[in-house]
């Protein structure tokens, strides 16, 4: 390539090589110039010379395209393939049974001297194809040529010119050899230079330049539109398509609509992108022109990317021309003679791509077709036969010969109805599947032979999750209908992968298709390239022929899901309603190119009605999308693509299946097997329940029931007889008396000297773990710091006059303590406090301040008690009951202990505590917080959204931006910086600056030239705003989704924060798009950030306004709206359940009051009755 280079300038000057290249030249003297020239020179404009229009010799009249020249120069047309090197030897009869062929030193040199003479011949087109306009916007087809430009990514300054010095080349270099022009640019809107193609002469070409120099940034980037446009316009042949920005329209609505008003036309679309880094931009164009049938061209001036149709072509032809040379060399061996020999077996007739993967042994060879030895079932009806339930091992199925439920009769001497209480000693209660409770009565062991035959169901069902994971079954699960059709993803994406595809498919016609009636394969990317025209029996030559073709797959395109399950459904299963055991089996590695509604709402009005499912073998690539891999036309992480295709399974009836190298990651069918795996262990473990329930209930283990019943015999033991001891004398009353009190008063004293004589009750009792020496002092000291006074008291014991009885006189009483919860004073700062108000409610809210009405009102002592008794059979209330006014809350019975004193004590700070959460509302909503939010960090940077659809609202930000900067910034003097972002990035400091006055002042001039053009790029915005020094947050305005996946920015992001802990707080500004603040949501909340969502303030100015004047007690009017921000609505849930707790304590007081006048009444009535 490089010997190449330095020669172009005399190859231009060859006609022959012109004339190879693809240049039809036209024979005229070097010093003649076109009549229309001088004329043009007179009219141009003067400062900038005389114009002069180049008319370069390798300009023709007729312009091949790559593919038109590949016809003539191409390997296969220049008989340049191994096929036609092998039909030139002569077969030797070497008397094996391998054939072998003879070609003379002559014909192999005279054959690598062509192959390398067009190895050259290609390097020299790619080096003319990388020339002037061409190099920039490709090579022009056409005679009639319509000429779209995008204004939307355009921006001021240097970038603008060079875009308009590249247009004034093309039109000199390339169009001006055309016969019609027409020229169109489009923005937000379009504007068209003529209104139908003109013909090209001085004229027009004088007013094409003009038109190209007056072109400025026009907002959106609105394609559809320009299309609708442009394709009226019938007198075309060509459509030259040059775009600088992501358009506003997704690639499935311009892919439709082109291709249905490009029906039965032959115009040709050529895609330009023009100096554009955004991924986004690059797939829509390049998809859209290959499935048109078009070519594209990218292009950029810093050289980050080049890509074009016409180069790949030739690049793809150059390297089939190197490989070929270096498989001639290894292929064929001298002789003595010195002729060269290869063996037929070895010398492939067919040239194939090598892959970046190794081939598995015997690829490409003869299947090996094996009948499976039983029909194919899923794991669902498979378990029809197979499960607990069938197998009548379903632990209620078990149980329910000794099962009874409840008896509940009415006995007329109680005049109740008495429940029997004869399962409380001879059955165990258990709760049966549909909520009710049965007496169980347990036979140890049947339970134990139960417990046996689950163990062998959880074996048999580890072999079957055993045999789905092997073989085939790994990559498409268990193939069990009787007619199928196979999609397979043949997107560029999985070039790397091609021979892991092939190799599935192999794996899938050998094990699993040939016990099938009817089969067809149909390979998509951007096309659809079906292996038959119908499905066909599922024979052997069949089956062999079908993966002979799958060796000849190549990827390319992207994913166009939608249009392979049309012709599957359409043709293949056109009589679907006729058949039963249909299957479409999804073999695929990433989200089709069609939203996943889209598909979900077609495959379940597809496959309702009939005996039709899909089933999706999703193949797992862990692949990083950078600048040097292919580009999707839609992009997913894993865990979303996955989710995608569940929904569509699960629409139309079918199985998923989620694998990668490493194995199976998820499967439907082996979900279901693990699922009732998990029911066998959960019943064998409520057996071995009811076994220990029996147990404990016995008080011995004299049951066994893993030892059977003739066994258990043996292990009974007889009991010793210890010798029993003396009784201790009787002891008087007073000495009882004396001894009770001195226990109970030396308890406390010597608690510790008990906890380390403590011994077990019972030989089932745990005993508590040793201690250490150190370790008994350091508890000791623990518990000696902890204990609390305890309160002093004494007795005095003596017999009375009567009998024996014993007296006991107290000395010294215990002081009472008080348990009522009295209500809290509250103290509130008034000075506004710069923090979150997470922090702020972490210090004030309604729980830290003790003020939340059912724990200060309603404790433990309050709820309304019943006990049984025994004597009456039945519950009594208790004797306190009647003296408090009682009230239900969630279900419960309470007593109101609190006097209404105490209530209006609570409403008081209760009221005090609303008032000040509505005024840091206020202050919330005030200047430039409104739309910023609070400024929390010291080191802090803003990104200024600056997109066309900002356009609007730009006025009203850079006002806001004003405010901020003096009002937040420089008063808390902050470190900050300004960044924009649209198409480009723009900064005002390189790195973070202190808000001093001479700062604050450039930053407002800087903000009042902001311009609203392109398109929204939030990723890189962000990569740069993380590359400022000490940066500590990033405070993110936005109006709308971003031009890039939101799973991409947000992946990213964290790769950032791994390295870098900074906090993104994201504002959305009149963003009416629920998943573009969805994304702000989630990217705040993943770096620790805020979420603010700016609203006119004048509602809930407004209705602060009203609480503070007209009450806070109704909580009905006035409310605040709805604020979806972070710190705004922590508020407003705040404010509202302050306003609740004021609410019931109001009503509580009522109902107190109510309550004592009733009290009062009624005594005065029982008091008037006495009388």
């Amino acid at each position: 390539m490089d010997t190449c280079l330095g020669k172009m300038a005399e190859l231009l000057d060859n006609d022959q090589f012109l004339e190879k290249v693809g240049v039809s030249t036209k024979p005229c003297l070097r010093s003649a110039r076109p009549p229309w020239q001088d004329h043009a020179a007179t009219e141009l404009d003067g400062d900038n010379g005389l114009v002069r229009v180049k008319m370069m010799k390798n300009q023709s009249k007729k312009v091949q395209t790559t593919e038109e020249w590949l016809r003539n120069y191409g390997l296969e047309s220049l008989q340049l393939t191994l096929e036609h090197l092998v039909n030139e030897g002569n077969i030797l009869d070497s008397g094996n049974a391998v054939e072998e062929i003879e070609l003379t030193e002559e014909r192999i040199t005279d054959f690598e001297s062509r192959l390398s003479e067009v190895i050259e011949l290609y390097q020299q087109r790619i080096q003319w194809l990388l020339e002037d306009s061409k190099k920039v916007f490709g090579l022009i087809k056409g005679t009639k040529v319509g000429l779209m430009v995008d204004v939307s990514g355009m921006s001021c300054g240097p970038r603008l010119l060079g875009f308009q010095n590249d247009l004034l080349s093309l039109i000199d270099e390339q169009l001006c050899h055309k016969k019609q022009l027409y020229c169109l640019s489009f923005g937000t809107e379009i504007s068209s230079l003529w209104e139908s193609p003109k013909n090209i002469d001085v004229h027009v070409l004088h007013e094409a330049r003009q038109w190209v120099q007056q072109l400025e940034p026009g907002g959106g980037c609105n394609l559809l539109k320009a299309l609708k446009h442009v394709l009226t316009v019938k007198e075309l042949d060509s459509l030259v398509l040059i775009v600088g920005s992501c358009p506003d329209q997704s690639l499935e609505i311009l892919a439709d609509y082109v291709q249905q008003c490009m029906l039965g036309s032959k115009l040709l679309i050529h895609a330009v992108i023009h100096d554009c880094s955004n991924p986004a931009s690059l797939a829509v164009i390049k998809n859209l022109a290959e499935v048109v049938r078009g070519r594209y061209h990218c292009y950029s001036s810093k050289g980050e990317k080049y890509d074009s149709s016409d180069v790949d072509l030739l690049l793809q032809e150059y390297q089939k021309a190197k490989d070929l040379i270096n498989n001639v060399k290894q292929l064929f061996r001298r002789r003595i003679s010195g002729s060269f020999t290869g063996r037929r077996v070895d010398v492939s007739t067919k040239y194939t791509t090598p892959s970046n993967l190794p081939k598995p042994p015997k690829h490409e060879g003869q299947l090996v077709i094996r009948t499976p030895n039983f029909p194919a079932k899923t794991s669902r009806d498979w378990l029809k036969t197979n499960g607990l339930k069938a197998k009548k091992l379903n632990i209620y199925q078990v149980l329910a010969p000794n099962a009874f439920s409840p008896v509940e009769e009415f006995v007329p001497i109680l005049q109740k109805t008495v429940a029997s209480t004869i399962h409380e000693k001879a059955m165990l209660q258990f709760e049966w599947h549909d909520g009710t409770v049965k007496n169980i009565h347990v036979d140890a062991p049947l339970l134990y032979n139960y417990q046996k035959l689950l163990g062998k169901m959880v074996r048999i069902y580890e072999r079957r999750i055993d045999w789905l994971s092997a073989a085939s079954r790994r990559i498409w699960g268990s193939v069990c209908e009787r007619r199928v059709v196979i999609l397979v993803d043949i997107s560029v994406t999985n070039s790397t992968y091609i021979i892991h595809i092939q190799h599935y498919l192999r794996l899938l016609l050998e094990e699993q298709m040939s016990n099938k009636d009817y089969f067809n394969i149909i390979a998509f990317g951007n096309d659809i390239v079906p292996w038959q025209p119908e499905l066909v029996p599922s024979q052997p030559k069949n089956l062999q022929s079908a993966w002979r073709w799958v060796l000849s797959l190549q990827c390319k395109g992207s994913r166009n899901l939608m249009s392979a399950l049309r012709r599957a459904v359409e043709i293949d299963f056109k009589d679907k309603d006729k058949h039963r055991s249909q299957g479409i089996y999804l073999l695929t590695t990433g989200i089709p190119d069609q939203e996943t509604h889209t598909l979900s709402a077609y495959v379940a009005e597809t496959c309702s009605g009939c005996d039709l499912q899909l089933h999706v073998c999703l193949f797992n690539v862990v692949a990083d999308v950078d600048s040097g891999s292919v580009i999707p036309a839609r992009y997913a992480n894993p865990d979303e693509t996955a989710g995608a295709f569940k929904e569509i399974v699960q629409a139309a009836n079918g199985r998923f299946h989620w694998f990668g190298e490493a194995g199976i990651f998820e499967s439907d069918d082996i979900n279901i097997i693990v699922s009732e795996m998990e029911k066998a262990i959960s019943y064998s473990h409520k057996c071995a329940l009811l076994v220990k329930s029996l147990k404990q209930r016995s008080g011995t283990q004299s049951v066994n029931p893993f030892i059977p019943e003739r066994h258990s015999k043996m292990l009974v033991k007889k009991e010793k007889k210890w010798p029993q001891k003396l009784p201790s004398p009787k002891p008087t009353a007073l000495s009882l008396a004396r001894m009770i009190i001195k226990s109970n008063h030396c308890e406390e004293r010597n608690a510790d000297v008990r906890a380390l004589k403590w011994r077990p009750t019972s030989a089932k009792a745990e005993i508590p773990p040793a201690q250490t020496v150190k370790e008994w002092s350091q508890n000791g000291s623990k518990r000696k710091c902890k204990s609390k006074k305890k309160p002093e008291f004494s007795m005095s014991v003596f017999y009375t006059d009567r009998g024996r009885n014993v007296g006991a006189v107290s000395r010294k009483y215990p002081e009472r303590t008080n348990t009522r919860k009295l209500v809290p004073s509250v103290t509130l700062p008034k000075k506004e406090e710069i923090c979150s108000s997470e922090e702020w409610l972490a210090k004030y809210s309604i729980k830290k301040l003790k003020l939340e009405l059912p724990r200060l009102m309603f404790g433990p002592h309050c709820t309304h008690q019943k006990k049984i008794v025994e004597s009456l059979h039945k519950k009594v209330s208790a004797k306190y009951c009647a003296i408090f006014p009682s009230v239900e809350i969630n279900g419960v019975v309470k007593h109101l202990q609190f006097r209404p004193k105490e209530l209006e004590s609570y409403v008081e700070q209760m009221e005090k505590v609303l008032q000040r959460y509505v005024q840091r509302i206020q202050w919330l909503l005030s200047g430039s917080r409104r739309l910023f939010g609070t400024i929390l960090e010291a080191n802090v940077c803003v990104l200024i959204d600056t997109s066309g659809s900002m356009e609007p609202y730009l006025p009203h930000v850079t006002k806001e931006l004003t405010s901020l900067i003096w009002e937040q910034l420089r008063r808390k003097e902050l470190r900050f910086n300004l960044l924009s972002f649209a198409e480009n990035l723009e900064s005002w400091r390189e790195y973070l600056v202190e808000a001093t006055d001479e700062a604050c002042h450039d930053a407002v001039q800087w903000v009042s030239r902001l311009q609203a053009y392109g398109n929204t790029c939030i990723l890189r915005a962000l990569q740069k705003a993380f590359g400022f020094q000490d940066i500590e947050a990033v405070y993110v305005l936005t109006d709308g989704k971003p031009d890039t996946s939101c799973s991409l920015i947000l992946k990213e992001i964290e790769k950032f924060r791994k390295r870098q802990d900074i906090k993104v707080h994201t504002i959305s500004f009149s963003c009416t798009d629920r998943k573009a603040n969805e994304f702000l949501k989630k990217l705040a909340s993943q770096t620790g950030g805020r979420y603010h969502c700016c609203i006119e303030d004048v509602d809930g100015q407004l209705a602060a306004h009203r609480m503070l004047t007209e009450g806070l007690d109704d909580d009905d009017n006035p409310v605040f709206p709805y604020f979806e921000g972070d710190d705004l609505k922590k508020l407003t849930q705040e404010v509202t359940k302050a306003r609740s707790f004021l609410k019931q304590a109001n009503s509580l007081k009522l109902l107190i009051e109510k309550w004592n006048v009733n009290q009062k009444d009624n005594s005065v009535f029982k008091k008037s009755a006495q009388d």
